[in-house]
């Protein structure tokens, strides 16, 4: 008894390394009131009511917003809670800034539940003085989800309008939006670049989405009054009001076609876990069911079907848990739920039993220490890992996420039934602090669903733009059949960067870039007559699987001329098809040879693409 009581309260219980914040989360250059701390769920948890005063909300969130914007690599790491209600009006709408490690996020079951009337807005950043270098392509690690936004405030060029210029690892999730939304930052500076980005389970009313400079996208299902163009690679699944079909062979070019992958449905989709407050005033986790050819947001008819999960099922990891500790309530048949923060982790955490819930809030960050593999998951159906970075720690490590599998499960309705999945988890080597990884990410559970995942190895930051420095092989390999995955992007991994070695696959939606800082072609090659490695490489042994708007993008910045013989290798089968693919040159030196096993033109600074190809073979 009172062992399970220490458990849940976090309380120490053995001597083993703790599992500790690099940091905590409010020690920044702005002052942030503690008089919103969300208790149990840790100090940099901050939960506003209706009741509070505006003014008090208000000057809250500049504040945390003033400290993270600028904050790319910091420690700090926050949770913004909204309890439901409605905050703000028309006449004194709420209106603020999301940073870097925010999560802005309503308390209902429902998005209707919590309303802002006004902006949460993310903007570009400029590098300059002048505003002529003004971009969202560094716009990564930042949420917003579960609530409405009824456009209202701002000013001038921004006024009545929400703005989300990101990039990569920004999810927007449950969220209703009624007025004009742009994902492109117009007003501040140029070239306003963009390189996002993850839309799902949503609503937009009042107007067109402006995709604008956002260089590819995915959304699904959610519901859309328009949506205004496309750059290279804009893929829709499940979304009414969707633009049609559209990629071609000239797509992107100048007069060419929209480069617009739409579906109909999303094969097979769950949602991530949420926190909610129930009619008590208690916080519950609602874990979504499993959905098939879904199509529209999952709350558009009524609240989502599933589970709750009182918190009380949770072992709440806080600054000074151990990872002794961890394990224990894992065995013990308890859910996870991290606190924001920055953790060193000195051993493995491992998740055993099915339907385990791993949570994490305000992208709290797993770093290990001692050149061990951060989690593993046992092969079980039902687990769920979300809201998590995975950071490669200074010794390398074989992995830093494994989930294991067993040959045949794919055809068992117990895992078909209840897939594991894998929702906003970012893998990280490099950019903080110099890492290092074989391969980032292994999923070997068949019907598993990744749903928004960035395995990154960093090209600017601590070790960036080194080959030799944040050394990684490979960002995902995936050996489960049948597995599903939305929104994967994989960057800048130094040998073959996503390997699918599992039957039955299926992709909507692929972004890499090449690594950038090769320093010779003989330091690249996958054979002595192959240059480079393929950015998404399937084995022969496999014979099915769907790929459905997919690019590959160069950049080698050494001046030496680097070429890469294709993006994409797959083998010759019937059964393995691709659809609205495509290369880019974006800028330096060499280039991509072909698109897929040979088949496509080159892109280089003679012609910097995209090269089109509807589908393969």
């Amino acid at each position: 008894m009172h062992l399970i009581v220490a458990l849940a309260a976090g309380i120490g219980l053995s001597t083993a390394p703790v599992l500790a914040p690099a940091a905590s989360a409010d020690t920044g250059t702005a002052t942030v009131a503690p008089s919103t701390t969300g208790g149990v769920l840790g100090p940099n948890v901050y939960v506003f009511n209706p009741s509070m005063s505006q003014d008090s909300i208000q000057s809250t969130l500049d504040a945390i917003s003033a400290q993270q914007i600028p904050n790319q690599f910091g420690t700090q790491r926050y949770e913004l809670l909204f309890e439901p209600g409605t905050y703000g009006s028309t006449a004194d709408p709420l209106v603020f800034q999301v940073g870097y490690y925010t999560s802005i996020a309503g308390l209902g079951k429902d998005p209707s539940d919590t309303v802002i009337v006004g902006q949460a807005d993310t903007f570009n950043q400029c590098t300059d003085g002048d505003q002529s270098q003004c971009f969202a392509l560094e716009n990564f690690w930042r949420s917003i989800s579960n609530l409405t936004i009824d456009v209202a405030g701002g000013s001038g060029c921004t006024g009545n309008t929400e703005f989300w210029a990101v990039s990569q690892a920004a999810p927007m999730r449950r969220v209703a939006v009624n007025g004009n939304v742009t994902l492109m930052d117009y007003c501040d500076g140029s070239p306003d670049y963009a390189s996002g980005g993850f839309i799902a389970d949503s609503s937009f009313t009042g107007g067109t989405v402006i995709n604008g400079s956002q260089q590819q996208f995915i959304v699904r299902d959610s519901a859309l009054d328009g949506w205004s163009n496309g750059v290279w690679n804009q893929v829709f699944c499940g979304d009414p009001g969707a633009p049609a079909q559209s990629f071609s062979s000239n797509s992107g070019d100048a007069g060419g076609t929209s480069p617009y992958t739409t579906l109909a449905t999303c094969p097979t989709t769950r949602e991530e876990p949420y926190l909610y407050t129930d009619s008590s005033g208690h916080y519950q986790v609602f874990v979504p069911s499993a959905q098939t050819s879904s199509s529209g947001p999952s709350w558009a008819s009524g609240s989502t079907p599933g589970t709750s999960l009182p918190l009380s099922s949770f072992f709440v990891v806080q600054s000074t848990t151990t990872v002794a500790q961890i394990n224990l309530a894992l065995a013990l048949g308890r859910n996870l739920l991290f606190t924001p923060g920055v953790y060193q982790v000195p051993s493995t955490i491992h998740v055993l039993y099915p339907d385990t819930k791993i949570v994490g809030l305000g992208f709290a960050t797993l770093i290990p220490t001692r050149g061990n593999t951060t989690m593993d998951v046992a092969p079980v159906p039902g687990v769920n890992v979300s809201g998590l970075i995975f950071d490669a720690g200074p010794v390398t490590s074989p992995n830093l996420l494994s989930l294991s599998g067993l040959p045949g499960t794919a055809s068992l309705s117990w895992y078909r039934n209840d897939p594991t999945s894998i929702d906003d988890v970012f893998f990280r080597v490099g950019g903080a602090e110099v890492g290092s990884v074989k391969t980032a990410f292994v999923d070997d559970a068949s019907d598993s669903i990744i749903d928004d995942v960035w395995s990154w190895r960093a090209d600017h930051g601590a070790g960036g733009g080194s080959w030799t420095s944040d050394t990684a092989d490979t960002g995902a390999v995936i050996g489960g059949d049948d597995v599903t995955a939305y929104g994967l992007a994989v960057e800048h991994y130094q040998k073959y960067e996503t390997v699918w070695s599992g039957q039955g696959g299926t992709v909507l939606f692929f972004q890499n870039e090449n690594p950038y800082e090769v320093p010779s072609q003989a330091d690249w090659m996958a054979s002595p007559t192959q240059d480079g490695y393929p950015a998404f490489y399937i084995p022969k042994s496999v014979t099915s699987f769907q790929g459905y708007g997919m690019g590959v993008y160069s950049y080698f910045n050494q001046g030496v001329p680097i070429e890469n013989a294709m993006a994409f290798q797959v083998p010759d089968s019937p059964g393995v098809q691709f659809h609205d693919i495509l290369t880019v040159f974006l800028n330096g030196s060499g280039g991509i040879d072909s698109v897929i096993n040979g088949t496509g033109a080159p892109v280089s600074s003679t012609f910097g693409g995209p090269s089109d190809i509807v589908s393969y073979p």
